[in-house]
């Protein structure tokens, strides 16, 4: 009989000592890692483009096109006409026709349509390929130990972010509303990213066989696990604070720097009352609050580059590289998205960096937890 489950936290030496293995059965825990990984690496990659397709459906205004939720009918676009002409109508009913599209024709709505649709057709091919792969994996019994429930909470998560972007939509079609609500907007792209956050971490321990991680786990980095967590919350906050500028379409009204319409802080950015707003719907404190974020995270990246520098392993001190390399990048772009006041392709940049800055930072924090062994003599 097989021996107790080990948890890749356990150190080498505790508990009872375990059954000797049967012939074939590392082997076969090895392939199902592997695959497990492919698959959570299709998922991720979906994730992202969603992510991008996302960014570009709220720049080109086509997130309200289309007015209902049908997760399952919604998946045929109109075939005729006559379909055409009662989602325009539909669409037509709404106060962002009203106030700002409106007099616009059914080949300029197409284009906005074909947007939102293509978004959406994005998430169900997600949630179909995360079906899919997980019954497959459960069918067949290819789950390693304690990865059955991981998977299982990427899917609650996955149809949560489906929930949540209709209520994010729904937002934007009350009266008055010409644009979703930004802090559902700040929601919805959280969720996302804790999505890519996971994925990313799973697959990482994937790529590793797991008496390698026990035996890495030994030799942790605690400074640096502990200095690269908070950079990564403070990532993640500051992509909240970045959607809360897109919702409102901040990123267009002051368009200098360093200062913000010839000053440090406007006055203006504490008008609203109660005080509250201001730090969800001024344009002039969002985009203040955003930029103080940039300049805290680009300090804190700082100290963590100085610190990742001076590992003992190769590996992680190129992880600290990246890392710094995407930092300096995404700050390089937000500050021309702000000059140029926020064109779609650098606004759309600036967002896909972000992805690639929250994954080298999670990349820095795993191989400071999990060193990668290496020769003495390689250790220059």
């Amino acid at each position: 009989m097989a021996g107790p489950k080990r948890s890749i936290f356990e150190e080498v030496g505790e508990g009872a000592a375990p059954a000797a293995p049967r012939p074939g059965g590392i082997a076969r825990r090895s392939g199902a890692r592997r695959g497990l990984q492919i698959w959570m690496i299709l998922l991720l990659l979906l994730v992202v483009l969603m992510v991008v397709v996302g960014g570009l459906t709220r720049l080109t205004g086509s997130g309200l096109s289309i007015t209902e939720w049908r997760p399952v009918t919604g998946a045929l676009p109109p075939l005729s006409e006559a379909d055409w002409l009662a989602e325009f109508e539909r669409y037509r009913q709404i106060p962002q026709y009203e106030l700002v599209n409106r007099g616009m024709s059914l080949a300029e709505f197409q284009v906005i349509y074909w947007w939102e649709w293509g978004h959406r057709q994005l998430g169900r091919l997600v949630g179909l390929v995360w079906a899919l792969g997980f019954l497959g994996f459960l069918a067949f019994r290819r789950f390693p130990p304690g990865w059955t429930g991981r998977a299982l909470l990427l899917g609650v998560l996955g149809g949560a972010q489906g929930a949540i972007g209709w209520w994010m939509v729904s937002s934007g079609l009350a009266e008055g509303m010409i644009a979703v609500a930004s802090y559902r907007l700040a929601i919805h792209l959280g969720l996302a990213f804790l999505i890519i956050g996971l994925l990313a971490w799973y697959i990482l321990l994937l790529g590793r066989p797991e008496t390698d991680l026990l035996q890495a786990r030994r030799t942790r980095e605690g400074r640096l696990f502990s200095v690269t967590g908070m950079l990564m919350y403070l990532a993640f906050l500051q992509i909240l604070l970045g959607a809360l500028v897109a919702g409102i379409d901040a990123g267009r009204g002051y368009t200098d720097w360093p200062l913000m319409n010839g000053v440090f802080f406007p006055p203006e950015a504490l008008s609203l009352e109660p005080l509250w707003r201001n730090f969800f719907e001024h344009p002039a404190m969002t985009q203040f609050v955003h930029r103080m974020g940039g300049y805290v995270l680009l300090a804190l990246g700082a100290v963590a580059w100085v610190m990742g520098r001076r590992s003992v392993h190769r590996a992680t001190r190129a992880a600290f590289d990246v890392m710094a390399l995407a930092l300096v990048a995404q700050v390089g772009l937000g500050i021309a998205t702000v000059l140029e006041a926020a064109p779609w392709y650098l606004a759309s940049a600036h967002q896909l960096v972000a992805v690639i800055l929250f994954l080298a930072i999670l990349n820095a924090r795993f191989l400071s937890q999990y060193p990668i062994a290496q020769s003495i003599r390689s250790r220059r």
